[in-house]
C-alpha cells in the first residue's frame, strides 16, 4: 500500500506522486485516470527494483491538511 498525492497540473492534467517511491509520477486526464495510471507505475517501479535486486523502500509518508 503506498499514499499518491494528488494534485491538478498546470496542463489541465491530474498529477500523481508516490512520495516514498522518488521520481514515481504519473499523470491523467482526470483523477481516475491518473489513479489507474499511478497504480501501474508503483506496479512498475517495485519490479524493477526487484528484479535489479535493490530494496523496495517502506512506506512513511504521512500527509497532514493545514488550514491558514
Amino acid at each position: 500500500m503506498r499514499q499518491v498525492v494528488l494534485f491538478p497540473g498546470e496542463d489541465g492534467f491530474w498529477v500523481a506522486e508516490v512520495p516514498s517511491l522518488p521520481g514515481c509520477v504519473s499523470q491523467g486526464a482526470s483523477k481516475d485516470e491518473a489513479l489507474q495510471s499511478i497504480r501501474e507505475a508503483i506496479e512498475a517501479y517495485v519490479v524493477s527494483l526487484e528484479e535489479d535486486g535493490l530494496p523496495v523502500p517502506e512506506e512513511t509518508y504521512d500527509t497532514m491538511v493545514i488550514a491558514v
